[in-house]
């Protein structure tokens, strides 16, 4: 290439016809495609380090009694579930360009059950474990809601049988 072209190139009004044909749309577009690409991979990186640390866990079988570990693994295990629903709802909005509230509340009960769960291997207070069992309730009213009356269900099964007029 050379210097008479690239000077051309950043000629101020050729410089500004491109700037004024830019579609901003596909550049927010291709941004959030670059930004949720590293989302998962971090995410991909952060399950696949989870696992190794979960099965790492199984050695403290020699040391520790089995419910002990058990526990651990049982924790462990459910934060990786978290992590796969956070995953899922990434590629889902990459896929689609929007998120499902279905999977955003799968995330948010499953980060809940583990919480409980933890308390209660714990066995503290009640009063956190009974806060904690009162939300995972209300939660699973709101994704059986979320399923029901969803929106990209169209009509419903009873909507469509014979009218009479």
């Amino acid at each position: 290439m050379s210097a008479l072209e690239i000077v051309r190139q950043f000629d101020a009004g050729l410089l500004w016809r491109r700037l004024s044909h830019l579609d901003l749309v596909e550049l927010w577009s291709k941004g959030m495609q670059g930004v949720l690409s590293l989302v998962m991979l971090t995410l991909l990186i952060a399950l696949t380090g989870g696992a190794v640390n979960t099965l790492w866990e199984v050695r403290l079988f020699i040391d520790h009694s089995a419910e002990v570990v058990l526990r651990q693994v049982i924790v462990n295990t459910l934060m990786l579930l978290a992590l796969v629903e956070v995953f899922k709802t990434t590629v889902t909005y990459f896929r689609e360009g929007r998120v499902k509230v279905t999977f955003i509340v799968d995330t948010i009960l499953v980060v809940m059950l583990t919480e409980v769960i933890s308390q209660w291997f714990k066995g503290g207070d009640w009063h956190p474990l009974t806060a904690l069992l009162g939300i995972l309730v209300i939660l699973s009213v709101i994704r059986v809601m979320a399923v029901r009356w969803s929106p990209t269900m169209g009509i419903r099964p009873h909507d469509t049988g014979p009218v009479d007029l």
